[in-house]
């Protein structure tokens, strides 16, 4: 009996922890999106955290401007300061478009991946784990990995911090403990979804 394609589980998973860090939108973050969420979560072993967030959610007037208001103050003009800018240069820089931003759009075009020109900047955690399920499409693992160690893990984990520290919504908090649990080093064989 084959083994199943594990590699179309991890693209949907860097996927999906992609669009949660997309800006709050009813477009797209419904009650489909949060079955989805739950779901992923209970597999995880975070019923709690997801009935935490259930509350948040069912307690607010309108959700998704608790959410929105969160999500800039976050990530993108807090005062007195953006509290955790999602730019892997500003951790690894001090600097926005910085060289580490260069290296991460070099690594992008030796994989023969571009930017569209009106996208935002190559080391935007967005992008960058958008990427991470196209090298785990075509089952790049050496370049997944590689990308993982060299370009992402270093910032991350500072980015994680601020937002785990700061975070007043819990929606975020467990966002980034997802991705940093599907982003950590991997044990030889990868990563297996729970199957029960």
């Amino acid at each position: 009996m084959p083994l199943p394609d594990t590699s179309k589980d991890i693209a949907a998973v860097y996927r999906f922890l992609a669009q949660c860090m997309q800006y709050p939108d009813t477009d797209w973050m419904n009650e489909d999106f949060f079955n989805v969420f739950y779901n992923l979560l209970g597999t995880l072993g975070g019923i709690e955290e997801g009935v935490e967030i259930r509350k948040a959610i069912n307690s607010a007037d309108d959700y998704i401007e608790d959410l929105q208001v969160e999500y800039t103050r976050l990530f993108i003009n807090g005062v007195p300061h953006v509290v955790a800018p999602p730019y892997a240069s500003v951790y690894m820089d001090k600097a926005l478009q910085g060289t580490f931003a260069g290296n991460t759009l070099a690594f992008y075009r030796e994989k023969g991946f571009d930017m569209d020109q009106n996208a935002d900047l190559p080391d935007h955690l967005i992008h960058e784990l958008e990427f991470l399920s196209l090298l785990a499409e075509e089952k790049d693992f050496a370049g997944e990995e590689k990308f993982l160690t060299k370009l992402f893990r270093p910032w991350y984990q500072k980015f994680y911090a601020r937002v785990t520290e700061e975070a007043h919504h819990p929606y975020f908090r467990v966002v980034v403990m997802l991705i940093d649990f599907f982003t950590k080093e991997e044990d030889k064989d990868g990563f297996q979804p729970n199957k029960a």
